[in-house]
């Protein structure tokens, strides 16, 4: 699968999950490029022909796959690109595809990553607050280091130093990612105030959190930022 235009975060990404060589691959609808089928968004359809993504690649039947972008899904379904494409993969049986497919997509793979972050924090992987994560980064022991969109330069800046020391890749300017949701997003999914700043030292944690993240940002470029009225400016205090 092709990764967002954005070599830093998608490395990042990719150190914190570990290769998994026997995973089978599906090919994209649109593309013809194959990519592992963890990676890649099915769609399925319903008893009545609607056409709807199936994020957890869970729904019985045949399925379609995609690893294409969004704006690259938005262009085939106005082009008709992507009806053709749904017909040969579903065999020519009856579709509708509706036209908010692209933002059910993205808010699927954005509910898939709030869940994951969810589950992870549950089961005691989650590092929150700025000097927990400060210590834990300092100590060598964060494999996964993120930020809100709307987090402070600074509160980054100072995190992302910790980071690197413990790595001891001091210099190397390599940096946590930041996630395309802010921090009202992420503290109504966590069910806390003010989360800014998240960090995971278990590295299959770490690895299943990456994952999530990488499908959401492939599919919505690294710069995209969920809206959530928050109305936080980013130079608020962090937590």
């Amino acid at each position: 699968m092709r990764t967002p235009n954005n070599e830093r975060v998608s490395s990042d990404i990719a150190e914190a999950r570990p290769a998994r060589k026997s995973e089978p691959e599906r090919k994209c609808i649109l593309s013809g490029e194959h990519g592992a089928r963890g990676e890649l968004v099915r769609l399925a359809i319903s008893p009545d022909g609607l056409v709807l993504p199936d994020i957890h690649a869970k729904a019985p039947g045949r399925g379609a796959w995609l690893g294409v972008s969004r704006a690259e899904l938005e262009t085939a379904l106005a082009k008709g690109k992507l009806k053709g494409a749904l017909a040969r993969a579903f065999k020519g049986a009856a579709l509708t595809i509706p036209e908010d497919l692209p933002q059910r997509i993205e808010d699927g793979l954005t509910r898939a990553l709030l869940d994951r972050l969810g589950l992870e924090m549950r089961a005691g992987h989650l590092i929150l607050g700025s000097e927990r994560i400060a210590e834990h980064a300092r100590g060598g022991a964060v494999e996964l280091l993120l930020h809100a969109s709307d987090a402070s330069d600074d509160g980054n800046r100072k995190l992302d130093q910790a980071w690197r020391v413990g790595r001891e890749a001091e210099g190397s300017g390599e940096t946590g990612v930041v996630l395309p949701l802010d921090r009202a997003a992420l503290s109504v999914a966590m069910g806390r105030d003010n989360v800014v700043h998240m960090a995971l030292a278990n590295p299959a944690a770490a690895a299943r959190v990456s994952l999530a993240l990488s499908r959401l940002m492939h599919f919505t470029g690294p710069q995209a930022a969920v809206a959530t009225g928050s109305g936080a400016s980013p130079a608020a205090l962090d937590d």
